[in-house]
């Protein structure tokens, strides 16, 4: 038996080359009923910080490419340009709750946005089964990762080392009868896809396992 989610479609690829989490997060917000375009959600929340490179950004492997922001704190580079990088839960999970916040629609007064980073597929699936969409780190295309390059993060000094092949898409169904996943994966016009549960899996252990959820 399969449980789909009718969460709405955006594409990326015209417009926001590197907004994948961006894009996947207002798909969530509109399935919720809140009316926001993906230029709206970056403009007035999304917290974004440029790169600044020494190096071609698209070089992978143990290279030194310059200085640039935490993608846990902030978007790191600009969603409208194929040299932006992306970001991690942290980011969403402040821009989403603020949406959230500020909407007046009162069934969503009590929903928030929680770091589901580590949770097991089961839980995943839970969320899933409570009609609440999942914001899901994997691969583009559900290739294998490879090691990115590394640049500097300015407020620290420390080094930050990108994992190439990072993508971000929606988490909108399950089949318990065949083991798969529904996506909304906003890369390509790809639309919905489903997928085996053990390559998402996989994909998404590689980038860290970190979610969003909707509790």
């Amino acid at each position: 038996m399969a449980t789909i989610l009718n969460v709405p479609i955006i594409d990326q690829t015209d417009h926001w080359p590197t907004g994948c989490e961006t894009v996947s997060t207002v798909m969530v917000l509109n399935f919720l009923g809140i009316n926001i375009t993906v230029d709206d959600f970056i403009k007035s929340y999304l917290r974004t910080r440029p790169m600044h490179f020494d190096k071609d950004p698209s070089l992978t492997g143990d290279i030194l490419i310059g200085t640039g922001p935490d993608p846990s704190c902030f978007f790191a580079g600009d969603p409208y340009r194929e040299d932006g990088f992306g970001c991690f839960p942290g980011v969403i999970l402040e821009a989403m709750n603020r949406v959230l916040h500020e909407s007046d629609q009162g069934q969503l007064s009590n929903l928030r946005a929680m770091d589901g980073t580590g949770l097991s597929e089961e839980m995943l699936i839970e969320r899933i089964h409570a009609g609440l969409p999942v914001i899901y780190w994997t691969t583009l295309n559900l290739e294998p990762s490879i090691a990115g390059p590394k640049w500097i993060i300015e407020d620290t000094g420390e080094i930050f080392y990108w994992t190439s092949h990072e993508h971000c898409m929606v988490l909108c169904g399950y089949d318990e009868s065949t083991d798969e996943f529904f996506f909304n994966d906003p890369w390509e016009h790809h639309g919905r896809i489903q997928v085996k549960r053990s390559l998402s899996n996989a994909r998404h252990a590689e980038m860290g396992n970190r979610a969003v959820i909707l509790i």
